[in-house]
């Protein structure tokens, strides 16, 4: 089946960087597409970013354009998202999901339009 692991989070001061990985298993990145997701206690989960490798498109959210940069390992299966230049409204349980099928960038944000999840990593920036 397919899995997806989360890793890389961590404790960081504002303006610093943590990587986060996205290891799957189960499939092959030879056709994928792997967003990034995050959720802070009381609030919505929210998209984050998002790269395909049927178009070779990569997403992002406004809040993150210019500081995060999400890319991808295929022969490590893994996905990562680089976050530069954090700040303490990033702080928040960040995961990795992937669907079934990817119907295009549109709806990239969506949690509904994914079928996998992995378990989250806890990223928190202090002040």
């Amino acid at each position: 089946e397919v899995q997806l692991v989360e890793s890389g989070g961590g404790l960081v001061q504002a303006g610093g960087s943590l990587r986060l990985s996205c290891a799957a298993s189960g499939f092959t990145f030879d056709d994928y597409a792997i967003g990034w997701f995050r959720q802070a206690p009381g609030k919505e989960r929210e998209g984050v970013s998002c790269i395909s490798s049927s178009d070779g498109s990569t997403y992002y959210a406004d809040s993150v354009k210019g500081r995060f940069t999400i890319s991808s390992d295929n022969a490590k299966n893994t996905v990562y998202l680089q976050m530069n230049s954090l700040k303490p409204e990033d702080t928040a349980v960040y995961y990795c999901a992937a669907p079934d099928f990817y119907s295009g960038g549109s709806s990239w944000y969506q949690p509904s339009k994914y079928d996998y999840w992995g378990q989250g990593t806890q990223v928190t920036v202090s002040s």
